[in-house]
C-alpha cells in the first residue's frame, strides 16, 4: 500500500509499564484501562485538522520492552515527531528513555528540527520517584519540550497531543503548504496556520 503524504506519524516511547497505551487510548477513544496488558505494537488513527485540510495523526504505541530492535528502528525513521514517556513513580523508567533518545538522534541526524515530548505520566500517583523539576531539566538538555500528565484523571493528554503539533507547526517541518516559506521561519515564529485537534 502507497504511503499517503498527509499522514503524520507520532510515536510513542518508553518503559514497560509507564503508561504509554493508556494515554494513546485516552486521546484517542476517552478510555482508561485499569489493567496492565503489554503491547508489542499498535497503531492508532486520529483526524486531525491543518492549515484547515484534513489529515490523519497516526499514533504509533511501541513495545516497552527490548525484544523489537528492527522494529522500534523503523518506528523511529519513519516518524515525524515522537513522545518519550516515563513514569513518575519510576527513576529507572526515565533512565530507559536516554537511549532511545539517542537513537533517535542517530536515526533523524540530530533532533533540531523534530517535535518531542518529555512526558512524565501517572501524576496522580502519591509514591513519587521523580520531581517535575528533574523531568525539567531533562527536556531543558534534550532541548526538547516536557509535560506532568495521568491518563487515570485525564490530565494533560488532550493537552500534550496538541502541544506536540504545535511544536510542529513552529518548526514547519512537516505538512507545509508552500515548503519555500518554511525553511525560512525561525524556531520561535508561529505561523497564522495551526494544527488543531479534532
Amino acid at each position: 500500500m502507497p504511503e499517503q503524504s498527509n499522514d503524520y506519524r507520532v510515536v510513542v516511547f518508553g518503559a514497560a509499564g509507564v503508561g504509554k497505551s493508556s494515554l494513546v487510548l485516552r486521546f484517542v477513544r476517552g478510555t482508561f484501562r485499569e489493567t496492565y496488558i503489554p503491547t508489542v505494537e499498535d497503531t492508532y488513527r486520529q483526524v486531525i485538522s491543518c492549515d484547515k485540510n484534513i489529515c490523519t495523526l497516526q499514533i504509533t504505541d511501541t513495545t516497552g520492552s527490548h525484544q523489537f530492535p528492527a522494529m522500534q528502528r523503523l518506528s523511529m525513521s519513519k516518524g515525524h515527531a515522537f513522545i518519550l514517556v516515563y513514569s513518575v513513580s519510576s527513576k529507572q523508567s526515565m533512565e530507559e528513555l536516554q537511549p532511545i533518545y539517542e537513537q533517535i538522534c542517530q536515526i533523524k541526524g540530530g533532533t533540531q528540527n523534530i517535535p518531542i515530548m518529555l512526558v512524565g505520566n501517572k501524576c496522580d500517583e502519591t509514591q513519587r520517584e521523580v520531581e517535575a523539576s528533574v523531568g525539567e531539566s531533562l527536556a531543558s538538555k534534550w532541548k526538547c519540550s516536557f509535560m506532568e500528565t495521568s491518563a487515570k484523571k485525564n490530565y494533560n493528554v488532550q493537552e500534550l497531543f496538541q502541544e506536540l503539533l504545535n511544536l510542529e507547526k513552529r518548526r514547519t517541518v512537516s505538512l507545509p503548504l508552500d515548503g519555500k516559506k518554511s525553511k525560512q521561519l525561525k524556531k520561535r515564529e508561529r505561523p497564522k496556520g495551526k494544527c488543531s485537534l479534532m
